[in-house]
């Protein structure tokens, strides 16, 4: 059964950090992009980061030098490592699952690696909440 789980969210302060996991079982972890989504109250859901099966690393502009995403591939697990958390961040985050030649093919399209186009049809969590005090 393919899962990806988001864990991790929660209440913090302005300025505060938090790291949100995504665990993922059921498919080759390997062979797919993992990329971070958000959707603020009102909103529609924004790409912000993805990391390649390799490695590779990339950011929306807006959480780019606060956010940082990475794996640790022994587990399935990818993190996304929130910082500097402001009052426009709340949300609830998701992650979501991709085949990489799926996700590079968008690319040469001229799509960013974090298009919710490529994920369509992959696979998504459920989503954990992040809430900001001031």
């Amino acid at each position: 059964q393919v899962q990806l789980v988001e864990s991790g969210g929660g209440l913090v302060q302005t300025g505060g950090s938090l790291r949100l996991s995504c665990q993922a079982s059921g498919f080759t972890f390997n062979d797919h992009a993992i990329a971070w989504f958000r959707q603020r109250p009102g909103k529609k859901r924004e790409g912000l980061s993805c990391i390649l099966d390799d490695g590779p690393t990339y950011y929306e502009d807006t959480v780019k030098g606060r956010f940082t995403v990475s794996s640790d591939n022994s587990k399935n697990v990818v993190y996304l490592q929130l910082a500097n958390l402001k009052p426009e961040d709340p949300a609830v985050y998701y992650c979501a699952a991709a085949p990489v030649w799926q996700v590079v093919g968008g690319i040469l399209a001229g799509q960013t690696y974090w298009d919710p186009a490529h994920y369509e049809s992959g696979y998504w969590g459920q989503g954990t909440q992040v809430t900001v005090s001031s």
